[in-house]
């Protein structure tokens, strides 16, 4: 008979929720920085978020300091870093520019940024309220940081490449309007929770890490938002997969 599963205890711990609250504080520089027009910065401070999400939920596993406090923490952490900080990034960079082309553009261009604010919210909520049996392998739905790292890297793309005018703006309209709805989609992404840092692996894999690293440093706002938003495009690729294999079945 399997053990049951611990709970996560009650308490604080510093570590893991010290990587949290720097999280949190990147994305709030992010928000910052956007309203200060410096769009780049707020671009670059979004991954940094990312990075450090990442890290604090690994290292509470690794020194065993996983508590309830620290699961709510993070989670309004993400909401901050991954629903706020992109909507309002995005939003000051371009978005409410639109409205120098009509005033209707104006007011889709600022409903796109808070729909995507909700989209991450209602993803979030969902992913906290799912059933711990749940296929660990695969996501339901954009994961948020996915989302917030395709929205900010095109946003660093566009700063860094000067791509403007309102071709430039209804693609970032785009971009954000599609990541919201990915997030909130029934789409099955691949979660990557399998890998085993500890595994051994061969050595051609080994030098996937540093290509993929030596490719960021040349040109790293193309490169991150070409990675995420092939990430995010995988979902609906997945699925329309699947759906020809069960009809190839069936014939």
């Amino acid at each position: 008979m399997a053990a049951p599963e611990e709970k996560p205890r009650r308490g604080i711990y510093l570590l893991p929720n010290l990587l949290t609250t720097t999280a949190l504080f990147a994305g709030f520089y992010a928000i910052v920085a956007a309203v200060d027009g410096n769009f780049e910065a707020g671009a670059v401070a979004i991954y940094v978020a990312m990075v450090l999400d990442g890290l604090d939920g690994r290292v509470a596993r690794l020194t065993a300091t996983e508590s309830d406090f620290g699961k709510e923490f993070d989670s309004l952490s993400d909401m901050v870093c991954f629903g706020l900080a992109p909507a309002v990034v995005v939003y000051q960079w371009g978005v409410a520019r639109l409205a120098e082309y009509s005033i209707a553009w104006g007011r889709v261009g600022w409903l796109v940024a808070f729909l995507f604010a909700v989209a991450a919210a209602m993803r979030l909520a969902r992913f906290n309220s799912s059933p711990g049996s749940q296929d660990k392998r695969f996501f339901v739905g954009l994961a948020s940081p996915s989302a917030a790292g395709m929205v900010a890297g095109f946003v660093w793309l566009s700063v860094r490449h000067d791509i403007a005018g309102l071709g430039g703006l209804a693609l970032a309209f785009f971009i954000t309007a599609m990541a919201g709805a990915l997030m909130v989609s029934n789409l099955r992404y691949y979660s990557f929770k399998e890998l085993n840092l500890g595994s051994r692996i061969s050595f051609p894999y080994l030098l996937v890490i540093p290509l993929v690293l030596i490719l960021i440093s040349l040109e790293p706002p193309v490169v991150l938002f070409t990675m995420f938003t092939g990430y995010a495009l995988s979902g609906p690729a997945f699925w329309l997969w699947r759906r020809r294999r069960r009809k190839e079945a069936k014939a």
